[in-house]
């Protein structure tokens, strides 16, 4: 078990190293270069056809969800516990700076999530069902040819099985941690095997109710709990940031001091180097906004549009929404919170970081207990729409692998994604988290290479479009 454990380390240390990190940023900035910068440019365009049009009456055929319903889908999973637990792991390895990397993560990922979303729509095709079926695997089979299938093939394994790690039992998990947090701050005992397995009974019940009714079902479930737990989360972390309000100066000194002069917080890594700092920022941030891993087109393709750029705009406000927004303001009212109590250095981390830290920030303005009921809410609305949304890129993976046989592979893979979210709700999850840390990363790869060979075709789609009529709709 221990050489298991020292591979699977050797692995993820690796798919999230520095090679794999500067081809995520590199890809990024390659399609964003060539694209005119097209994130920065078209910006209020991709708001005002996203977000503008969000709440507007939208219809979809069979086998189609909207296009605000696929975005949903995609951010369900996207917006997950690393932008509570995934932040406040960055800050306490690589100090305040490491927001600074994140946030430009986030912009060249901005690109390269419109690209991958693009292509989704552009090369999907419709399945037996007549569902419409895209993602990576995908347009390599139909974009790059057959020469290239078994690169599809090798993105659709790592994402099936990734499904069950960071998709499945380490969401499970932090629902049922964060639940039994908030039930002993109220005085309660719920530190117990049993309560945990109730708690993963009840989730499994719930998405499998969900997943049985396919792509319709899931995005209307999420068109619903995606606004929801968004607008829970930001006003209470915008309360905490506007109550330490005179924090601001010296949060964001930090922040930009930090980026390229590191300096540990009290408690925390001791001897941070610029390298760790800029490798935790930018891992964290591809992380939580998941440009380039490839797994959000595949809810994007089930999409009623008929444009592959009116979509690929949603992969703009999707990374925008996920990053610069959420994660931002989980680092803002971590800082401002934590500072304004101690200084911001005399931050003491301990032992002690994730979302307990988050519930210590804001417990100065909302109180431990209240705290601790925001982060239980927020973070378990976090981590169950995340189940979702990796159910439906685990089965769409599942079915790409298995072709001919893929309606019964994928009944039997809802089945076991169902108990293993029970069995998963029980487990220490250290090696757990570092399997589907590591399998997420991996997927990185086939989609990268195809996103890079199919660059011509995305900056020729997005020309088009931009001097079409459809344009000024």
């Amino acid at each position: 078990m221990e050489t298991f454990t020292r591979i699977v380390t050797i692995v993820d240390d690796f798919a999230w190293g520095p090679v794999m990190l500067i081809l995520l940023v590199g890809t990024g900035l390659y399609l964003t270069i060539r694209s005119g910068f097209l994130q920065f440019s078209k910006f209020g365009y991709a708001m005002k056809n996203t977000l503008g049009k969000a709440f507007q009456k939208q219809q979809a055929g069979e086998g189609e969800i909207t296009p605000f319903q696929a975005m949903t889908t995609a951010l369900a999973g996207t917006v997950g516990t690393g932008n509570i637990a995934g932040v406040t792991g960055a800050i306490f390895i690589g100090g305040p700076g490491a927001v600074f990397w994140l946030w430009i993560s986030a912009l060249v990922g901005m690109c390269t999530k419109y690209a991958e979303v693009l292509l989704s729509v552009q090369y999907r095709e419709r399945n037996e069902q007549g569902d419409w079926v895209g993602g990576p695997m995908y347009y390599i089979k139909n974009g790059l040819g057959k020469n290239w299938v078994w690169l599809a093939y090798i993105f659709a394994f790592f994402g099936m099985v990734a499904s069950f790690g960071i998709g499945n039992t380490t969401q499970v998990d932090s629902i049922a941690t964060a639940i039994n947090t908030a039930v002993d701050s109220f005085g309660g005992n719920a530190d117990s095997n049993a309560f945990r397995l109730a708690i993963g009974v009840i989730v499994a019940i719930f998405v499998a109710i969900v997943i049985i009714g396919g792509i319709k079902r899931i995005g209307a479930v999420t068109e619903k709990l995606v606004p929801a737990m968004a607008v829970i989360y930001i006003v209470a972390a915008l309360i905490v940031v506007i109550g330490n309000i005179g924090q601001i100066g010296t949060v964001l000194g930090a922040i930009f001091t930090g980026a390229f002069s590191p300096k540990a917080i009290a408690g925390g890594a001791l001897g941070v180097g610029i390298m760790t700092t800029i490798q935790k920022g930018i891992a964290r941030g591809v992380f939580s906004n998941e440009a380039g891993l490839g797994s959000a087109p595949i809810a994007h393709a089930a999409t009623s549009h008929t444009s592959p750029v009116k979509q690929g705009l949603y992969g703009i406000f999707e990374v925008f929404m996920d990053s610069i927004v959420i994660c931002t303001l989980t680092a803002l009212a971590l800082l401002m919170g934590l500072s304004g109590q101690v200084g911001i250095d005399g931050i003491e981390w301990g032992v002690s970081h994730g979302s307990e830290m988050v519930v210590a920030a804001f417990s100065g303005i909302f109180g431990g207990k209240i705290s601790s009921l925001v982060i239980a809410v927020g973070l378990s609305l976090f981590a169950l729409s995340t189940i979702l949304s990796w159910s439906l890129y685990g089965a769409r993976c599942c079915e790409f692998l298995f072709g001919k046989a893929s309606r019964v592979a994928t009944l039997v893979y809802k089945v076991l994604f169902c108990v293993v979210l029970i069995v998963g709700s029980t487990l220490g999850l250290d090696l757990v988290w570092t399997i589907g840390d590591a399998l997420n990363g991996l997927m990185a790869l086939p989609n990268l290479i195809a996103l890079l060979l199919l660059s011509g075709t995305i900056i020729r789609l997005t020309k088009e479009f931009f001097r079409s009529p459809e344009a000024a709709e």
